[in-house]
Parts: C-alpha cells; structure tokens; sequence
C-alpha cells in the first residue's frame, strides 16, 4: 500500500528550510537586500522639489511610509513625503492642501500598471499640474501601461522585479527611490536587512528565532489564531500596519488540501493601548499570540519637570525622569503582567535605536517569518486571490454605468 503526501502536515524545520533556500532564486524579495543603489542615488540626488508626492496603495506605499514615519522622530529631512492612498475626496483635498504643486515631485507607484485607485488620482492630479519628465517618475514593472505612458512621456522609470510582490518590495525602487529622494540612506537600509537575510540563510541566531516563532504558532494555531502585534513607539505605528498587510494578505489562504488558514493579526501601540486593548489581552479569551516590540535608545532627553504643578503628590515618583525611561517601564510592567499571568504566549523585540539599519532588520525580520509560516502550512504566501473578487466586481459595476 503506497500513501501520497498531498495533505497537510506540519513537516521538520529542516525540511522547511530547505523549500526555503528553493525560494531565494525564485521569489525576487529575498535578494533586495543584495542590489546595486547607484542609479537610484544619482536620480535622488538630482530631484529640486521639497514636496514628493507618492501616489500609489498598499504594498506601494504601506512600506515606505512605515520607513519614513520610523525615521521622522529622530531625522530632520529637507524633503517632505505625502501619501497619496485613497480615493477619499475629503482625504485628497485636505493632503492637496498641504502641497506647493509647483513643487512637488510626483512619484506614482503600480506593480501592475492598472491599479484603479492609484491610476485615478494620478489622473485628477494630472487635472490640476501638467506632468513631464520634470515632475513626474514612474515606478512600475516593466511592460505595464503605466511604464509605456512613462516612455511615451519620456518620464524616469524605476522597475518592480515581475517576482518581486507588493507587500514584500518595500526594499525594491518602491521604497528606495522615494526615501532616496527625501535623503534617508537606503545603503544603511539595506544592510540591516542584509545582516537578517544572511544570518537567517547562514542558520544562526535569526533562523533559530525565526523557526521557532513560526512552528510555535502554526502547531498553536487552532487555539491561539490571532497575532497581537504591541509597539512601544508611536513612531511604529506605519510600521503596525504594514505588518497587518503583510501577515492577512500573505497567510489567510486555503493549503494544499483546502483548509482555511490564517492568524489574524492586530497593531497596537504603547502606551496607548493600554488603556483599551489591554483589558481584552489580559482578561479576554485565549486566543492570541502577542509580540511587544521596545525601542532600547530613543536618544532623546525630554524629562518630566519637578515642582511645576500643586496637587499631584502622589505622582511625585515620575518628576524628573526621562519620558524615555518612562514608556521602557510601562513596556516593561506590561510585559511582567502578562508574564505573571502564565497562560498568554509572548515574545519581545527589542530595536537598538531609531535608525535605517534598524527598522530594515525589524522588517526584513517580519517578512522571512511570514514566509516561513507559509511554508509550514502549505500555502501560496505570494499571491492574493482573495481580494481579486472585489476588483471584478467593481470593474464591472463601473463598466456597465
């Protein structure tokens, strides 16, 4: 009797390893860390404008606003990004409102080439300032009918790898070309996600981390199917929902043998919400998983005065500490009370300082996890079937009006 290995089982590290190490020369964002910056470098360095207006959605934009909000705390750029993601009227006017369109650089981002959203408010943008190949850069792949517009207008292009998917190309001219622009080191970006992919492929310290986190919830993930992610810097909250992109997009598929999958995950942010959220974690059902991510060094000295307010007595304990010191201890306490508590699995990631190195290692991190996990549960990680039904549909709606 001979049985075939067509269902699901949760298979050997080793195993998964090695199905891994089959990606890197297929999937391309394994190897973005890898890649030659010159050409975006020169093109960065050329660009006058103060206002870059990134027009796109999702995995076009979720990254690099993650990477630019995570740097604003601690850089002083002489460039502003604007995000440019819905079709939100209101939203559109009040950003537009905040642009000089005389300088702005407009940088449009589709891997396809077709994406309604962001091809509809590049053309209402279009509407208002005439686009050429002074203001105007494409980013795109490489046969799309965004790019043939780009070359029909003689506009720069930068490619997206045709292997390279939305959520994971962050570290590909999607997020390099406009933090080049606006004067982030993308060098210092990619090496920290360089040092994780080496290091994970090399099978140290990362991949022993990596494994253990993703077989820990794929063999819990009946009971424990929602992944709290609790960041202790307000300056990880685009950081937060680029995560919830990444992990619903990437795993909530059917496997091989059409079982649903899937963990749910969820951003928070502390100290915030510990006021709400919190009481769910600690009191609610036991179903989630929750990773706190700490900043070690804030480099920052903002203290909490002494004597400058009657009647609060009792809350003399905090005058003059550093607020840094501060929101490291309401971490800290909260990681100890869900600790004492002994029944919610967490784990904690803690980012040495507030810079490109750093927050490419956190990301880089996130997304050989995501492919990890969906390799144990035996699922297409890189496509998005899912969300293609709605597209149908409203292509429809609208081409019958």
């Amino acid at each position: 009797m001979k049985y075939t290995k067509n269902f699901y089982q949760i298979k050997s590290n080793e195993t998964i390893f090695e199905a891994i190490k089959e990606e890197v020369d297929v999937i391309g964002y394994y190897n973005l860390p890898l890649q030659d910056t010159s050409a975006i470098k020169e093109f960065a360095s050329t660009v006058k404008q103060k206002h870059i207006a990134v027009i796109g959605i999702g995995g076009s934009t979720l990254g690099t606003f993650a990477i630019y909000q995570f740097l604003l705390r601690r850089t002083s750029f002489d460039k502003k990004l604007h995000f440019f993601e819905s079709t939100d009227p209101t939203d559109i006017k009040l950003r537009l409102k905040k642009l000089d369109l005389k300088d702005t650089m407009f940088v449009v981002i589709s891997k396809s080439g077709n994406t309604i959203e962001t091809i509809s408010i590049f053309k209402y943008f279009s509407s208002l300032v005439k686009m050429d190949s002074n203001n105007c850069i494409i980013v795109s792949e490489s046969d799309t009918k965004l790019t043939k517009f780009a070359d029909l207008h003689n506009m720069k292009t930068f490619e997206i790898p045709k292997n390279v998917g939305g959520r994971f190309s962050v570290f590909s001219a999607v997020g390099l070309v406009p933090l080049a622009i606006i004067g982030a080191d993308i060098d210092k970006m990619l090496l920290g996600a360089r040092r994780v992919r080496d290091n994970f492929l090399s099978q140290s310290t990362y991949y022993d981390g990596i494994m253990e986190k993703a077989r820990f919830m794929v063999e819990n993930k009946n009971r424990f199917n929602i992944n709290v992610v609790f960041s202790y810097s307000t300056s990880l909250e685009g950081f937060n929902k680029w995560y919830i992109q990444l992990w619903g997009e990437s795993l909530g598929k059917f496997n091989i043998n059409r079982t649903r999958q899937g963990l749910t995950p969820i951003g928070l942010i502390g100290p915030v919400d510990q006021h709400s959220f919190l009481q769910l974690i600690a009191e609610g059902k036991r179903d989630k998983t929750v990773t706190f991510i700490k900043v070690e060094d804030f480099e920052d000295d903002a203290t909490i005065p002494s004597g400058t307010m009657e009647g609060f007595d009792d809350l003399e304990y905090v005058e003059g500490l550093k607020f840094a010191k501060l929101i490291d201890e309401q971490a800290n306490s909260t990681i100890q009370a869900i600790a004492d508590l002994k029944d919610i699995p967490y784990d904690v990631i803690t980012i040495d300082k507030v810079d490109e190195y750093n927050i490419a290692k956190l990301m880089f991190t996130f997304q050989l996890l995501t492919s990890v996990v969906g390799k144990f549960v035996q699922i297409n990680t890189y496509d998005q079937p899912g969300v293609e039904a709605g597209k149908i549909i409203l292509k429809n709606k609208l081409s019958t009006k």
